[in-house]
């Protein structure tokens, strides 16, 4: 059965390694690393976490004034490899900050739905000036952990600890994109063709499916067909042809000058736009 990680589980093991600032690093102004803020993040029982975060200071004082989870650009993953992105988090306090993760969330509430918090190491914060603190960082999403229904808008909540030793939790201060890899193919034939004959196009439209670790058709979907003739610099759309159950594409066309043929995916909400590699075809 595949395991799901929940959110409280990912965001009470931030609380937990949020360790007490000594006030004499409060006038540190140089960067410093995790063992400075934040311990190493271990990962806790569900429970537990849950205790912690329900306790977690509710201090208005504290704000998060950015927080950013791979620049702000969709997160793409394919069947297997997981990826690894940069956060960053600004937080600021009048007490000063000792340091701030995000946890990157998807499903009903925080407590329930899957989640991914910061990566132990590269994890390191640098003091702006004496209420405000920057830390960067990475976060490894592991597709196998998925269901195809995560592709959609993610929640970003961010963990801080003050100087005074406050652990304060924001459950949703931006989002980010998670979306599953497309991938895109297309075919030219016969080759060479006689000037005005009619030639094939074919490809096949797929993405990855998270439950199956494998790519399936994506059907019902428009996509355009373009040509690019020898010698020029850009594609025009020929037309747009409509992708079978099984991601299968198909059309013909009248062949009048040597080019290249592919065709072009804007994209879904939950699929990145992808172009296939272009298929040059010899007209005699």
């Amino acid at each position: 059965m595949r395991i799901r990680a929940t959110v409280a589980a990912v965001s009470g093991a931030l609380a937990l390694s949020a360790l007490a600032v000594p006030a004499a690093q409060a006038d540190d102004t140089s960067s410093r690393s995790a063992d400075r803020g934040f311990t190493a993040f271990q990962s806790v029982p569900g429970d537990q976490a849950k205790r912690t975060v329900g306790a977690a200071a509710k201090s208005a004082k504290v704000k998060i004034t950015k927080a950013t989870v791979n620049s702000g650009k969709p997160i793409v993953l394919g069947t297997s490899a997981k990826k690894k992105v940069s956060f960053s988090v600004t937080a600021s306090d009048p007490s000063g900050i000792g340091g701030a993760a995000p946890f990157i969330w998807h499903g009903k509430s925080v407590n329930k739905g899957i989640g991914f918090g910061p990566d132990e190491k590269g994890f390191s914060c640098k003091v702006a000036n004496a209420t405000t603190t920057t830390c960067k960082g990475t976060i490894t999403l592991d597709p196998k952990l998925l269901l195809n229904s995560d592709a959609a808008n993610w929640n970003v909540g961010v963990v801080a600890v003050t100087m005074k030793g406050e652990e304060v939790q924001r459950d949703s201060v931006a989002k980010v994109r998670v979306q599953r890899l497309s991938k895109l193919t297309a075919n030219a034939s016969p080759e060479p063709v006689k000037k005005g004959k009619t030639i094939t196009v074919t490809g096949k439209l797929t993405r990855a499916n998270w439950e199956t670790y494998k790519y399936q058709g994506y059907s019902k979907q428009s996509v355009k067909l373009q040509f690019k003739k020898k010698g020029a610099k850009t594609y025009k759309n020929i037309k747009t042809v409509k992708s079978s159950s099984t991601g299968a594409l198909k059309t013909t066309v009248k062949a009048t000058v040597d080019g290249h043929w592919r065709y072009s995916f804007a994209g879904t909400a939950s699929t990145p736009a992808v172009t296939s590699a272009a298929d040059y075809l010899d007209v005699k």
